[in-house]
């Protein structure tokens, strides 16, 4: 609280600098009440994000989440549906005159990972993923995510009569995936079953927002415009082969000598093939089955993998070029390979105009602590919100002061500590974004 004045001063200077009129005066004074009313609510955005991680649920299964975040919409006065693919969720704020809309995004849902004890909100909750039984943890930082534009809505429901246009909540389940449907299943989920179902027909968002927490110095805000992060498609690869005993396996046809071989072949489509001059490209094989005991040699062999690429043309050549791939070196051992690639997320990309307008107001937001991102590896299926509309997609900063953001734990690690006082920066930084960008003059005016 006591820092106060010195924010408010610092965004009056702002103020002076950047304000030519009245059209700029009027989001820099509603950014000075974000401030306030977002730092107000800061323990209630730490409560909720503690309740949410105490009780994660996977992808299509944010059954509690969702009635959370309803219940809190509906207290406000939104427009809210709710079981919109699946179990997402979407509040409509509506100005006291017509305008523009805005959307922002956070994602619900949670990991299969089992979190340490420690924390004395931390996780032992249980879920289903693909049949078996795995403990849950909020392990990416969704729990911030959702958290977080509660408050948003908090603030700026408190703000309706002062706004123009509509700001559409958009709370989003199975980011990280389905965890009811297989990604080889033909189905969708998350974003994607979303637009499918119509959220951007009846009110097509001006642009979008979303802030996404991670590894860095507590409070900063990085951006990248252009390509953020990863194409991602997962890929399945099953090898058949001829069953025998391990003893004699010149009467077999191995299926896991040939999928070594494969393993290593689909490494030189990357290394050999593709010309990472252009744009990076990554193939992993995360999973290997086969085989029931040490002398018997399987008849089949399943490998899971995921393909990472960020420009379309490599992501199609690298999809095709793994199929012949693996097909060829399984001929040569006479055996069969049997390849699906399932196309899942397209690259995120940020719109340049969009993140050139909205930069100043990133800046006042985090206090001058913003960094441009590098392009991250990771999938996110933002991506095709940011296809229908202009989109803007941040990373806050949520590594303690007192450690070293290199070294701390990652997304998706067991590990993944969040500093709580981050999450205010976060709340002002969408608020302020959503205001802006319905005041902000159209390509016409």
């Amino acid at each position: 609280m006591r820092t106060f004045p010195l924010l408010f001063s610092i965004v009056a200077v702002f103020s002076r600098f950047e304000s030519d009129g009245a059209d700029v005066e009027k989001p820099l004074a509603l950014e000075t009440e974000i401030r306030a009313r977002s730092a107000a609510i800061e323990e209630n955005v730490i409560k909720w994000r503690r309740d949410i991680h105490q009780h994660p649920e996977l992808g299509d299964q944010e059954k509690r989440t969702s009635r959370l975040v309803a219940d809190h919409l509906l207290a406000l006065g939104l427009d809210v549906r709710t079981n919109v693919a699946r179990t997402g969720v979407i509040g409509i704020l509506k100005g006291a005159r017509p305008g523009k809309t805005v959307g922002l995004r956070a994602d619900m849902d949670a990991l299969p990972v089992k979190e340490p004890e420690g924390l004395p909100f931390a996780s032992k909750e249980k879920g289903v993923y693909e049949g078996q039984e795995v403990d849950l943890m909020h392990a990416c930082g969704h729990d911030a995510h959702t958290a977080m534009l509660m408050g948003v809505a908090q603030v700026l429901s408190g703000l309706r009569e002062q706004l123009a246009g509509n700001i559409m909540f958009i709370f989003q389940p199975a980011e990280e995936g389905s965890s009811v449907y297989s990604p080889f299943s033909g189905k969708s989920w998350g974003a994607k079953l979303m637009l499918e179902e119509g959220i951007f027909k009846a009110q097509k968002p001006d642009a979008v927002f979303a802030v996404h927490v991670m590894p860095g110095a507590s409070g900063e805000i990085s951006y990248r415009i252009g390509s953020l992060t990863a194409a991602s498609d997962n890929l399945q690869i099953t090898v058949t082969g001829k069953q025998g005993h391990g003893g004699m396996p010149w009467n077999t046809i191995d299926p896991i000598t040939t999928s070594a071989a494969i393993i290593s072949g689909v490494q030189t489509i990357v290394s050999r093939r593709t010309d990472l001059t252009l744009s990076p490209a990554v193939v992993t094989i995360g999973t290997i089955q086969g085989g029931t005991r040490a002398n018997i040699v399987p008849d089949k062999v399943t490998m899971t993998g995921t393909i990472r690429t960020y420009d379309e043309g490599i992501r199609e050549q690298v999809s095709r070029e793994v199929v012949n791939t693996a097909q060829k070196i399984a001929e040569s051992a006479w055996a069969k390979a049997e390849v699906v690639v399932a196309k899942q997320y397209p690259t995120t990309v940020n719109d340049e105009k969009l993140a050139q307008r909205m930069l100043p107001v990133i800046k006042r937001s985090a206090d001058g602590k913003v960094a441009t991102g590098r392009l991250s590896g990771a999938s996110e299926d933002f991506s095709y919100f940011a296809q229908e509309a202009p989109g803007l997609y941040l990373f806050l900063g949520i590594t303690p002061p007192d450690q070293d953001p290199a070294a701390a734990a990652p997304n998706h690690n067991p590990g993944f500590f969040v500093h709580e006082p981050a999450l205010v920066v976060g709340v002002r930084t969408m608020a302020s974004l959503a205001v802006n960008s319905l005041m902000a003059p159209t390509e016409r005016e």
